[in-house]
């Protein structure tokens, strides 16, 4: 099974490109932080209220990108909000998006290929080699969006960050989105880390949106 940071970097992954989708990079790594967070909150490491995000058990989990984020944590003084608490750990999502990569080239469902863009600038591409868990992701997803079964926990925070990422077009067409919209918003109501990053997500495009229509 893939851990959440990375099944949202292969839903982010365009299957014909190998490239990442558009999103605005702190974007990206609010949405990374949250998957994390949201891993370690079903697995009792984490838990939170309207107010808290409270470390439970800072013990190691042997994932090098859980135990990291548990590491920050460990080291706050005082309160944290969830909001706080992703802050804090996005700083870090380049580098958890980089490890979950080198995950899934190990586990041969990507592959990298590495070239040039005009013979200057390193570019990257990471195909799909075996695309069966990203289809078996989507369709998951496509079905409970589409019918009123009874969400597992771990869609619902899928649900959470691709709503979040404003890639829910990679699960569903236009008409069906329109017509699930109050589906996703009760289901990412579920999940407080998920509103926190839906909030955070939405700060972060506002203001780039607002920056691009300034220049």
């Amino acid at each position: 099974m893939l851990g959440f940071v990375e099944e949202i970097v292969l839903l982010q992954l365009d299957d014909s490109q190998g490239k990442f989708v558009n999103l605005p990079l702190s974007a990206a790594d609010v949405v990374l932080a949250g998957a994390a967070l949201m891993e370690l909150a079903l697995g009792n490491r984490v838990d939170t209220d309207l107010r808290r995000l409270i470390l439970v058990d800072p013990t190691p989990t042997g994932d090098d990108i859980l135990d990291d984020v548990l590491k920050r944590l460990g080291e706050t003084d005082g309160e944290l909000t969830a909001a706080a608490g992703l802050e804090r750990i996005s700083v870090n999502g380049e580098k958890y998006q980089e490890m979950a990569l080198k995950r899934l080239i190990a586990k041969g469902v990507l592959r990298e290929e590495n070239g040039r863009f005009l013979w200057v600038f390193r570019t990257r591409r990471y195909p799909v080699v075996d695309d069966s868990e990203q289809r078996e992701v989507r369709a998951r997803l496509r079905q409970l969006l589409l019918t009123d079964e009874i969400p597992d926990p771990r869609d619902v925070v899928l649900i959470c960050l691709i709503d979040a990422c404003g890639l829910l077009g990679l699960v569903l067409n236009p008409d069906e989105i329109a017509r699930t919209k109050t589906r996703v918003e009760q289901l990412s109501r579920l999940d407080l880390i998920g509103q926190a990053v839906t909030k955070a997500v939405a700060e972060i495009r506002f203001i780039v949106s607002h920056a691009a229509s300034a220049i």
